[in-house]
């Protein structure tokens, strides 16, 4: 087999074994209410708990009337992050094509 499809092997066996642990460790978690909470209201329920007088230093500018618009604009954040993603994995993709088509295309020296 070649290198590209050892790291092709190697990178989804990466992906299975992070949604593997991802799965395990979501399973394992004592508070089916917080299985799905982000990091931040876990983060302030933890500080609350172990310090019961503490003052957050601001208030959020901005909140959402429900959890529909919450997650509506959460999922607007992913799909630009992923767009963007893309554009530059494209873009990259495009570049080492052409280079290739370019190198491919040139007349080769002659060796004296």
């Amino acid at each position: 087999m070649s290198k590209k499809t050892w790291t092709t092997l190697a990178l989804i066996a990466a992906l299975v074994i992070i949604f593997a642990v991802s799965f395990v460790v979501g399973g394992l978690h004592t508070n089916p209410d917080e299985r799905f909470a982000g990091t931040d209201s876990v983060a302030t329920s933890t500080i609350e708990e172990s310090n019961p007088g503490y003052q957050p230093w601001f208030e959020p500018f901005f909140r959402p009337e429900s959890g529909e618009v919450e997650s509506g604009l959460f999922a607007l954040q992913a799909a630009i992050g992923g767009t963007v993603l893309g554009f530059a994995i494209g873009a990259l993709w495009g570049r080492r094509r052409g280079e290739r088509t370019a190198l491919a295309a040139a007349p080769a020296e002659p060796t004296p």
